[in-house]
């Protein structure tokens, strides 16, 4: 199988959309009668979000280059919940997306093992994620394991570097000292995630360890666009958190690749604004995402210059 990067980067080529699905299934934003469903228990809960899912994975597989589903949401729903997140995953993979699951795992030694063997080898009755969110701030023995599962079946693996949330700078922007004076730590993270991806570079320029790098801080995601040529993006903050096309232009290279740029909210409950909800209403929710997602990828192309 080839090298993670190079079949994301195929995927972007094919449809033309840099554009990653979040599959945050809250029980608050299914429509009817997936809501009524989801109020009759645990169960049903897991069944009505399994559901929502997966019609959302169908709407958009022609104009997504990924999905990502969010580990958090599913598992707060108990057993049948965690049933209903490697239902999803195996449904979006057959569907021919990317999946890239949100679950910012880390540990050292052998809890960091196990962790990745969850994910990139589960039981044979479940298939693997093509790639795994991942926290580095416990350095290199927390990360090992991780790209190492991941290189067994092609995998990939986003680091995170520059997250998108307000108070991320309370950490990520402090600058180090001695030797290293002066460089923010987020950019040192960003380096090592290079370092640990080094000898994983594919056709595509672009490693199978990449950096989440989060659209609400543009000039940061500049910076590193340019400071880790090698290193693959995920950037998260598009729609709902306040960035648009702009924001996440300086992600690329010049050719269009080197990131996928997540919306959850601005997609999955898209028919609930406008200009969907007029058009589409609850009942048409998965074609609203669709929607959604086909003039965010114009968006990004068009700020792109493509």
């Amino acid at each position: 199988m080839a090298n993670y990067a190079d079949r994301l980067s195929a995927a972007i080529r094919a449809k033309s959309s840099r554009v990653c699905v979040g599959l945050d299934p809250r029980v608050d934003g299914l429509p009817p009668p997936l809501s009524d469903m989801a109020r009759s228990g645990p169960g049903g809960a897991a069944e009505a979000c399994r559901i929502f899912c997966c019609e959302i994975a169908d709407a958009v597989a022609d104009c997504a280059a990924a999905v990502k589903p969010q580990a958090a949401f599913f598992e707060a729903l108990g057993p049948a919940g965690y049933q209903a997140l490697w239902d999803v995953i195996a449904y979006a993979r057959a569907l021919g997306l990317v999946v890239i699951l949100d679950a910012k795992r880390s540990d050292i030694g052998s809890t960091a093992e196990a962790y990745a063997e969850a994910y990139f080898a589960p039981p044979a009755d479940l298939p693997p994620v093509d790639a795994l969110t991942v926290n580095g701030y416990l350095g290199s023995d927390g990360i090992r394991p991780f790209v190492q599962a991941a290189e067994k079946v092609a995998g990939g693996i986003y680091v995170l570097a520059k997250t998108s949330n307000s108070s991320s700078g309370e950490l990520q922007d402090l600058t180090l000292e001695g030797p290293e004076r002066g460089v923010a730590v987020y950019r040192r993270m960003a380096e090592l995630i290079a370092k640990w991806g080094a000898a994983g570079v594919g056709e595509s320029g672009y490693s199978a360890v990449g950096a989440v790098v989060g659209a609400t801080y543009p000039e940061q995601l500049a910076e590193l666009r340019a400071a880790v040529p090698t290193v693959p993006f995920l950037v998260p903050g598009y729609g709902a958190q306040g960035a648009g096309a702009a924001e996440v232009a300086g992600a690329f290279d010049d050719d269009g690749l080197g990131a996928v740029v997540n919306s959850s909210r601005g997609i999955i409950v898209a028919y609930r604004t406008e200009p969907y909800a007029s058009r589409y209403g609850p009942a048409g929710y998965a074609a609203a995402a669709a929607a959604a997602t086909a003039d965010m990828a114009a968006a990004i192309n068009r700020a792109i210059g493509l």
